[in-house]
């Protein structure tokens, strides 16, 4: 699996370093313009969306603390209804009735305490039904006010109200039945209502009876229950046995299920608050308030459709701006690059052009900036490559030289050979010893000079070569030539070009003995020692020095370019300057072209005094011979 993922990331990379730059610049850009675009419009939306359920709930909950002012009014009136009906002595002495009354007595009766309840409950035209209802065999049914207890026995509070003297029961009902008619056949008011029932003892301990108080739900409960609606909400109440009561023939009623948010209310023992639910696919906000006297909620439902909509529409909007605006920006952007591009692939096919083989020509690009600059050093580049390709060619047509004129000087190499020998014999059979040693160091120079297998030999087998030469002047000179080593056992096997020291130490012999009659000595010494990292080999002769004029022309001509050096001498006057500085600008060239021009020859003199060359080249090891 690793190997799979890694094979994978590595074609990836490699299909996107194939994308043109151009084109990864704009992904790029767009990519970075769309990440802070993504973030904020979330930011927003988020926002947005917390704003307007904030706006719900505050709204709603202004609506519901008016709904919960205008429940605990009514509250207040049929609390206060039921206390001015406990409070009523003709009420309570009938009640209380220990026989059956006469006609005239309950004549009596009804124009004064039965008119008085008529009178409360006309006065408050809210109330439904004000009842009492009583046990007292006594007390005779007065319709619609007095009833028989018996009537009641069967309803599921009657037990709990009974035995909570004193204390005030809310009952919630779905209908409001006849108590006149069967209780079995089902009533055709279904208009739901709510009930204040509370016992009723004029005597400490002794049950007397039991009333009632009634408001229907749309005069209790006025926005609840009111049939002006947005359509986008709608008001509810939950008594403690968890029923809704409700307008249930809204369209908004039918699209809801009352388990998506009864379960979460039951759980939450918070007074109020707000909660968002879903219910067949919508999402709905539900802000409520509990009624702490009734023992209920009262919420107020929200679909959040039309909000959802709206946010929607406007995240849509923003959406297809900002991507409007990205997509003008990335055209806009692209036509820049390619203004800005031009110059690099300008600078791209110059380089095409290189890999064809084609070094000269120029880059038409000036100006600051990166790529100006980029331009500028490919210019050098070009122009760094050309000197090389020279140095490379003259390199090779001096190679194809010197094995030239070392096919040349071959040609008769047996035969000279062969007679050095022949010349040796005879020298040593006449016993002149000394013309047979100056034979053989000639015979050692010529076969170094002839033997040209490689461009660079030890340093070793360069001071041999150097010692049959002076051997060899010695003849001509009387012995007036010293050679003095200073080198270093590792050094012996330092590689450096073939011919390189004995043109130096040429040089010092031909332009540093004083005179060929005199008794002075000629002391040329060599010396090698490693400085900063380079190998210095020094030939210094104590001879005749040059003025100072002399070097600096000397150093003029070790320093001058081949065409510059060629246009000041013809070839006659270098034949005549042959010994003068000729071969120093040979070796110093060679040395140049080897190895870099931060190598090559230096030379120093006192006239009179000395003369000291010093050949600087890399501290390189080469086994064997050269």
């Amino acid at each position: 699996m690793t190997s799979r993922l890694s094979g994978w990331k590595a074609r990836t990379i490699q299909a996107a370093g194939a994308v043109p730059l151009q084109t990864r610049l704009i992904v790029s850009y767009i990519f970075i313009m769309l990440i802070p675009v993504v973030l904020l419009s979330m930011y927003l939306f988020n926002s947005f969306y917390e704003s307007t359920i904030r706006e719900i709930v505050k709204s709603n909950e202004s609506m519901l603390e008016v709904e919960k002012t205008n429940i605990y009014n009514h509250m207040e009136t049929m609390e206060r209804t039921a206390q001015l009906i406990v409070s009523d002595t003709a009420v309570a002495e009938y009640l209380q009735s220990n026989r059956n009354l006469e006609v005239n007595e309950l004549l009596e009766y009804r124009r004064n305490a039965y008119d008085n309840l008529l009178r409360l409950q006309f006065n408050n035209p809210n109330l439904a039904h004000i009842r009492l209802f009583t046990s007292n065999a006594n007390v005779k049914e007065i319709w619609p006010v007095f009833f028989s207890e018996s009537r009641i026995t069967g309803q599921p509070w009657y037990k709990q109200v009974k035995e909570s003297p004193g204390t005030v029961q809310w009952i919630f009902g779905h209908s409001d039945p006849d108590l006149t008619r069967d209780t079995s056949i089902p009533s055709m008011d279904e208009r739901g209502k709510v009930s204040l029932l509370r016992e009723v003892s004029f005597v400490k301990g002794q049950h007397e009876a039991i009333v009632q108080v009634d408001m229907f739900f749309d005069l209790f409960f006025p926005k609840t229950f009111s049939r002006v609606q947005d359509g986008q909400s709608q008001m509810m109440i939950v008594d403690g046995n968890g029923t809704v009561h409700t307008l249930y023939d809204t369209a908004f009623f039918r699209k809801l299920a009352p388990s998506g948010f009864l379960d979460r209310l039951n759980r939450d023992a918070s007074p109020g608050g707000s909660f968002e639910f879903t219910s067949k696919g919508t999402r709905y906000l539900c802000v409520y308030a509990k009624l702490d006297r009734l023992g209920a909620f009262m919420l107020n439902i929200v679909s959040l459709e039309e909000p959802f909509s709206d946010i929607a529409k406007t995240r849509n909007n923003l959406i297809l701006a900002m991507t409007g605006l990205i997509a003008l920006l990335a055209v806009t952007t692209y036509f820049l690059l390619s203004l800005i591009l031009k110059k690099l692939h300008v600078l791209q096919n110059s380089m095409k052009r290189v890999r064809q083989g084609n070094f000269h020509f120029d880059i038409d690009i000036q100006g600051g900036g990166e790529v100006g600059e980029l331009a500028h050093h490919f210019r050098l580049m070009l122009r760094k490559i050309n000197e090389l390709i020279v140095e490379a060619v003259n390199k090779q047509a001096a190679t194809k030289e010197a094995e030239l004129n070392s096919l040349k000087n071959q040609i008769d190499s047996h035969f000279m050979y062969n007679t050095l020998e022949n010349l040796k014999m005879m020298a040593e059979i006449r016993e002149q010893y000394a013309l047979s040693d100056a034979l053989t160091s000639l015979g050692g120079m010529m076969r170094y000079n002839l033997k040209w297998t490689s461009d660079y030999v030890r340093l070793a087998d360069e001071i041999q070569h150097i010692g049959n030469y002076i051997a060899v002047m010695n003849i001509r000179y009387d012995d007036k030539l010293r050679l003095q080593l200073e080198i270093p056992p590792e050094f012996w096997d330092q590689k450096l070009p073939k011919m390189s020291l004995q043109p130096i130490v040429e040089n010092s012999v031909k332009h540093g003995i004083r005179s060929s009659g005199g008794e002075d000595v000629l002391v040329i010494t060599v010396k090698a020692r490693e400085l900063n990292g380079r190998m210095s080999i020094s030939v210094h002769d104590d001879g005749r020095g040059m003025s100072l004029h002399q070097l600096e022309q000397l150093r003029l001509t070790m320093n001058m370019e081949d065409e510059a050096f060629r246009h000041r001498h013809s070839a006659e006057e270098l034949r005549e300057r042959e010994g003068s500085g000729i071969g120093l600008r040979n070796v110093n060239q060679r040395v140049r072209l080897y190895y870099g021009r931060e190598y090559g020859l230096q030379v120093t003199s006192r006239e009179g005094a000395w003369t000291e060359v010093v050949l600087s080249l890399p501290l390189l090891s080469l086994t064997g011979g050269g």
